[in-house]
């Protein structure tokens, strides 16, 4: 990276640093700002090595008047996300959008190159393109701590960067931009950052949309195009109408897994907002097309069809309209209750795609290709990727709701206790009953209003175009017994299986035996019979490295999607893997790229599934540029994994992983399940007794009111030791079993070969040391010195940070390096620079924990407000938060 790229983003921030601080003295009085200056000045000191400088910001914090805090925590926080802006910005500008290697950034076009010379035919490019299916799904993040009337700002902001950075030649333009800064960081400054209520599960949908409207809705025509152009450059061939390599479906309204305001009627809701926003975006396009398409030349189908005018393009369009407006009055109507009375509406992607083809076919028919190419071909690539529903919406509930249904039917027809059957008995009745004709739910059947809702979920599924369905997802999936119950259901209330049925494993017993489940399901006759040929697959990553440390999850993770590759090849099925990953790394996130070349080779054939959550899809989506090079990262991922598959693991590198994975796994037991210190530790020292009260998501952040670490959901338990700067979740253990090899003769040659030549072993050390780089165990031990008592939970707090020592320490023995990150200069700065304004708000934070103990959880509101300000700003200044 030269000098001035880093320069452009320096001046960034300074632009928006000044801008923020004029409106804060507008409002608060220049003291105020220099009270501001102050705490960050004893920040950078503190920074400085000077542990007398540190203690001195402490200090200065502590004597702040009770009315200074929410102000000051409100203007580091500002601070941050100007900085993330800032950086966002610079990314758009120049395509980086993933943190990693320099130079390791994927291109499309070297990828093609690179394949053709490992022999594969132009002909083979086109089709892998063209056959892939890689399905973003968008969740919502309990996480997402930035309101959407504060996004929308920070989107402007850009632009005004943007203005700023090409007025150049019109300097008025550039004074106009200034303006409208100022304006908008005035805007920010005085709105309320933290929403009062925590969002519906419909909220969460509507913020989902909005990242299409803003940003994918112009993003995917413009990707379609560049691959066009690849392709053609390449293999001489254009990327046929209908390919659609990356398509999103969303979780946002049919996740009901433990949030109990995720109900039939909110899914019915969500699906209807979604076909209103769709209709409401193609108006647009179609006027457009109604405008431009004034051509009379057309061939004899196009004609046949807009029959005897002048303007036939303009005949068929205008008609599509008319159905279009109907559409959205339809949707319209229904979402407020109202009965609807006009005329035919759109129910299907092909009633939108086959006018438009006509009319794509007929310009090029008579020789008018150029024009076919514009803007029609745009509409139609969106039409490919987003039907008429926007996106496909999943559905995921618990395994143990449809037992329970199944135990009050069984019960209520005299059939004995579903719960109490063996699994080949549950099996055995399943497989009868979806194969027998006669309904088995009686017509006036009274059960619980459990198993209600959920028969009332079958219903909407049955009432549904199975295009505007994604994949129906059982969490904590065990045995056959649970795919066979939902496929029953689906049955029964709908008719048939409309939707393919993703069991999904996430602890370390179910991803052990996910392969042996899967093998069971497959060998089933009555069930394959349902299923032809396609089996999904979900992977979870965050319950699993809740409950068995990071290591031993990933290894977990990874001989889980073997079996799976086996298992289905044997039976000759199409797996598609679908990857549930966090933002952060303990929930198995990082750069994509590197993560889907890390599986295990054959486990990416083409197809793929992954979640994208909160704030991460503002960060990989949020801006058309960068959505832009995201979609291009995944496809050269998926592409590469593809055809150039990883080799598969030497014995020994599995013998070794198995070792490793054992002492860690031991060791992270050891301290979270079995240390009677441990919970009142993690409850002391953390914030995840406020968390509760952020208003983030839409479902709790437990599973159940009481008990241990277990019951507690994998994001909060993130959150909470992120805000710490531990970060505890992701390296606990990882020590031990480095540390012990390392001493071993041999050990550190073994570790370097596998990170040198084994994918999936390199990338785990680089996200760790990243990790460690954004950890900071000088901070979690203020916390503990602000917040316990304990001598022995000190004691335990002590052994914590000797524990990440000892890591750092084999980390960069195995890595060969004198400090962290030393490859990897971008996110060294970008850690570094934010560092001073994250300090004075961890300050903060245990100064204003410490006395919402002392008063029992009733301070004032506006404290309450500056603790909540400040989990949002660490979050904003750590970037991948949950």
């Amino acid at each position: 990276m030269s000098h001035d790229l880093h320069e452009s983003l320096r001046d960034n921030v300074r632009i928006l640093g000044d801008s923020l601080g004029r409106t804060i003295a507008d409002d608060l009085g220049q003291g105020f700002v220099d009270k501001i200056e102050t705490i960050r000045a004893h920040a950078k000191k503190g920074r400085q090595g000077d542990s007398l400088q540190q203690r001195d910001l402490i200090e200065y914090l502590r004597k702040l008047p009770e009315h200074d805090l929410l102000p000051v925590t409100r203007a580091f926080n500002q601070f941050l996300n100007l900085a993330n802006i800032a950086e966002q910005h610079y990314r758009a500008r120049f395509r980086r959008v993933e943190d990693y290697k320099p130079g390791s950034q994927p291109v499309l076009g070297d990828l093609l190159k690179r394949a053709e010379q490992a022999g594969n035919s132009p002909r083979k490019l086109v089709e892998t393109l063209a056959t892939m299916r890689v399905e973003l799904v968008l969740t919502a993040h309990p996480t997402e701590v930035i309101r959407r009337t504060l996004i929308q700002k920070y989107d402007a902001i850009d632009d005004c960067l943007t203005a700023i950075e090409s007025s150049d030649d019109y300097p008025e333009r550039g004074t106009r931009a200034q303006g409208r800064l100022e304006e908008l960081i005035s805007q920010a400054w005085h709105t309320d950052e933290i929403r009062h209520e925590r969002p519906t599960p419909v909220d969460e949908a509507k913020w989902g949309f909005a990242v299409i409207e803003n940003s994918l809705w112009q993003a995917v025509p413009d990707f379609h195009r560049d691959l066009d152009n690849l392709l053609l450059d390449t293999a001489g061939e254009r990327l046929p109408l209908d390919a659609a390599p990356i398509r999103y479906a969303s979780w946002m309204g049919g996740d009901r897994d433990g949030n109990p305001n995720v109900t039939a009627r909110v899914t019915r809701e969500v699906l209807l907002l979604g076909r209103w926003m769709a209709a409401d975006l193609y108006l647009r396009d179609l006027e457009q097309l109604k405008t431009e398409l004034s051509m009379w030349k057309a061939n004899s189908a196009l004609k046949a069809e807009a029959g005897d005018v002048t303007e036939p393009y303009r005949e068929v369009l205008k008609r599509l309209l008319a159905r279009m407006e109907a559409t959205r009055d339809w949707a319209k109507a229904e979402l407020e209750g109202k009965n609807y009375s006009g005329g035919p509406i759109i129910e299907t992607r092909d009633q939108l795609y086959a006018p438009l083809l006509a009319c794509y076919r007929s310009l090029c028919d008579v020789g008018l290709d150029t024009i076919a190419n514009g803007a029609l071909l745009d509409t139609l690539r969106r039409v490919a990727v987003f039907g008429v529903t926007l996106t496909k919406l999943d559905l995921r509930q618990e395994a143990s709701r449809h037992a329970q249904v199944m135990e009050e039917l069984t019960e209520a027809l005299g059939l004995g206790h579903y719960r109490e059957w063996d699994e080949a008995q549950r099996q055995e009745f399943l497989l009868a009953e979806l194969d027998s004709r006669r309904p088995l739910i009686p017509r006036r059947w009274e059960c619980s209003a459990e198993s209600r809702e959920v028969l009332d979920t079958f219903k909407v599924i049955a009432q549904e175009h199975a295009e505007a369905l994604g994949t129906y997802i059982i969490s904590m999936a065990a045995e056959p017994s649970d795919v066979l119950t939902v496929a029953l259901l689906m049955k029964e209330v709908g008719g048939q299986v409309t939707l393919p049925i993703a069991p999904l494993f996430e602890t370390l017993n179910d991803l052990d035996h996910a392969g042996a489940v899967i093998d069971q399901l497959l060998a089933l006759p009555g069930y394959r019979k349902l299923m032809q040929d396609g089996q999904e697959v979900m992977i979870g990553y965050s319950d699993s490295a809740k409950d068995a440390g990071q290591l031993a999850a990933a290894w977990a993770q990874y001989r889980a999607q073997e079996s799976l590759v086996n298992v289905c090849e044997h039976h000759g099925v199409d797996l598609t893997l679908f990857h549930g990953r966090g933002g952060t790394v303990g929930r198995g996130g990082g750069p994509a790229h590197a993560a889907i070349l890390s599986q295990p080779p054959g486990s990416v054939n083409g197809s793929l599934r992954v979640t994208e959550q909160g704030e991460m899809i503002r960060f990989k989506f949020g801006q058309p540029d960068i959505a832009l090079r995201s979609m291009e990262i995944y496809t050269c991922a998926v592409m590469e994994a593809t055809l150039l598959p990883p080799r598969a693991p030497e014995p020994h590198w599995r013998e070794e992983m198995d070792r490793l994975s054992s002492v860690a796994h031991a060791a992270y037991v050891g301290l979270v399940r079995e240390d009677p210190d441990f919970v009142p530790y993690f409850r002391a020292v953390t914030p995840e007794g406020a968390l509760g009260r952020l208003p983030l998501g839409s479902r709790p952040t437990k599973r159940r009111q009481d008990g241990g670490v277990e019951t507690l959901r994998a994001i909060p338990w993130i959150f909470a030791w992120t805000q710490i700067r531990l970060m505890l979740p992701a390296w606990l253990g990882s020590g031990e079993a480095f540390s012990l090899r390392l001493e071993e003769p041999g050990g550190r040659d073994v570790l370097q070969e596998m990170r040198n030549e084994w994918p999936f072993f390199g990338t785990y050390l680089d996200m760790l040391e990243m990790l460690l780089a954004k950890a900071d165990v000088a901070i979690s031990a203020y916390y503990e010195h602000r917040l316990v008592d304990e001598p022995s939970l000190k004691a335990l707090g002590k052994q914590l940070r000797e524990r990440f020592a000892r890591l750092e320490e084999a980390v960069l023995d195995i890595l060969q390096q004198d400090a962290l990150l030393e490859n990897t200069p971008l996110i060294r700065q970008a850690i570094d620079v934010r560092n001073p304004y994250i300090d004075p708000l961890h300050g903060l934070q245990a100064e204003l924990l410490q006395r919402n103990r002392d008063a029992d959880g009733a301070i004032s509101a506006d404290l309450s407000r500056a603790l909540m300000v400040t989990m949002a700003g660490i979050a904003a200044g750590l970037r991948n938060t949950g």
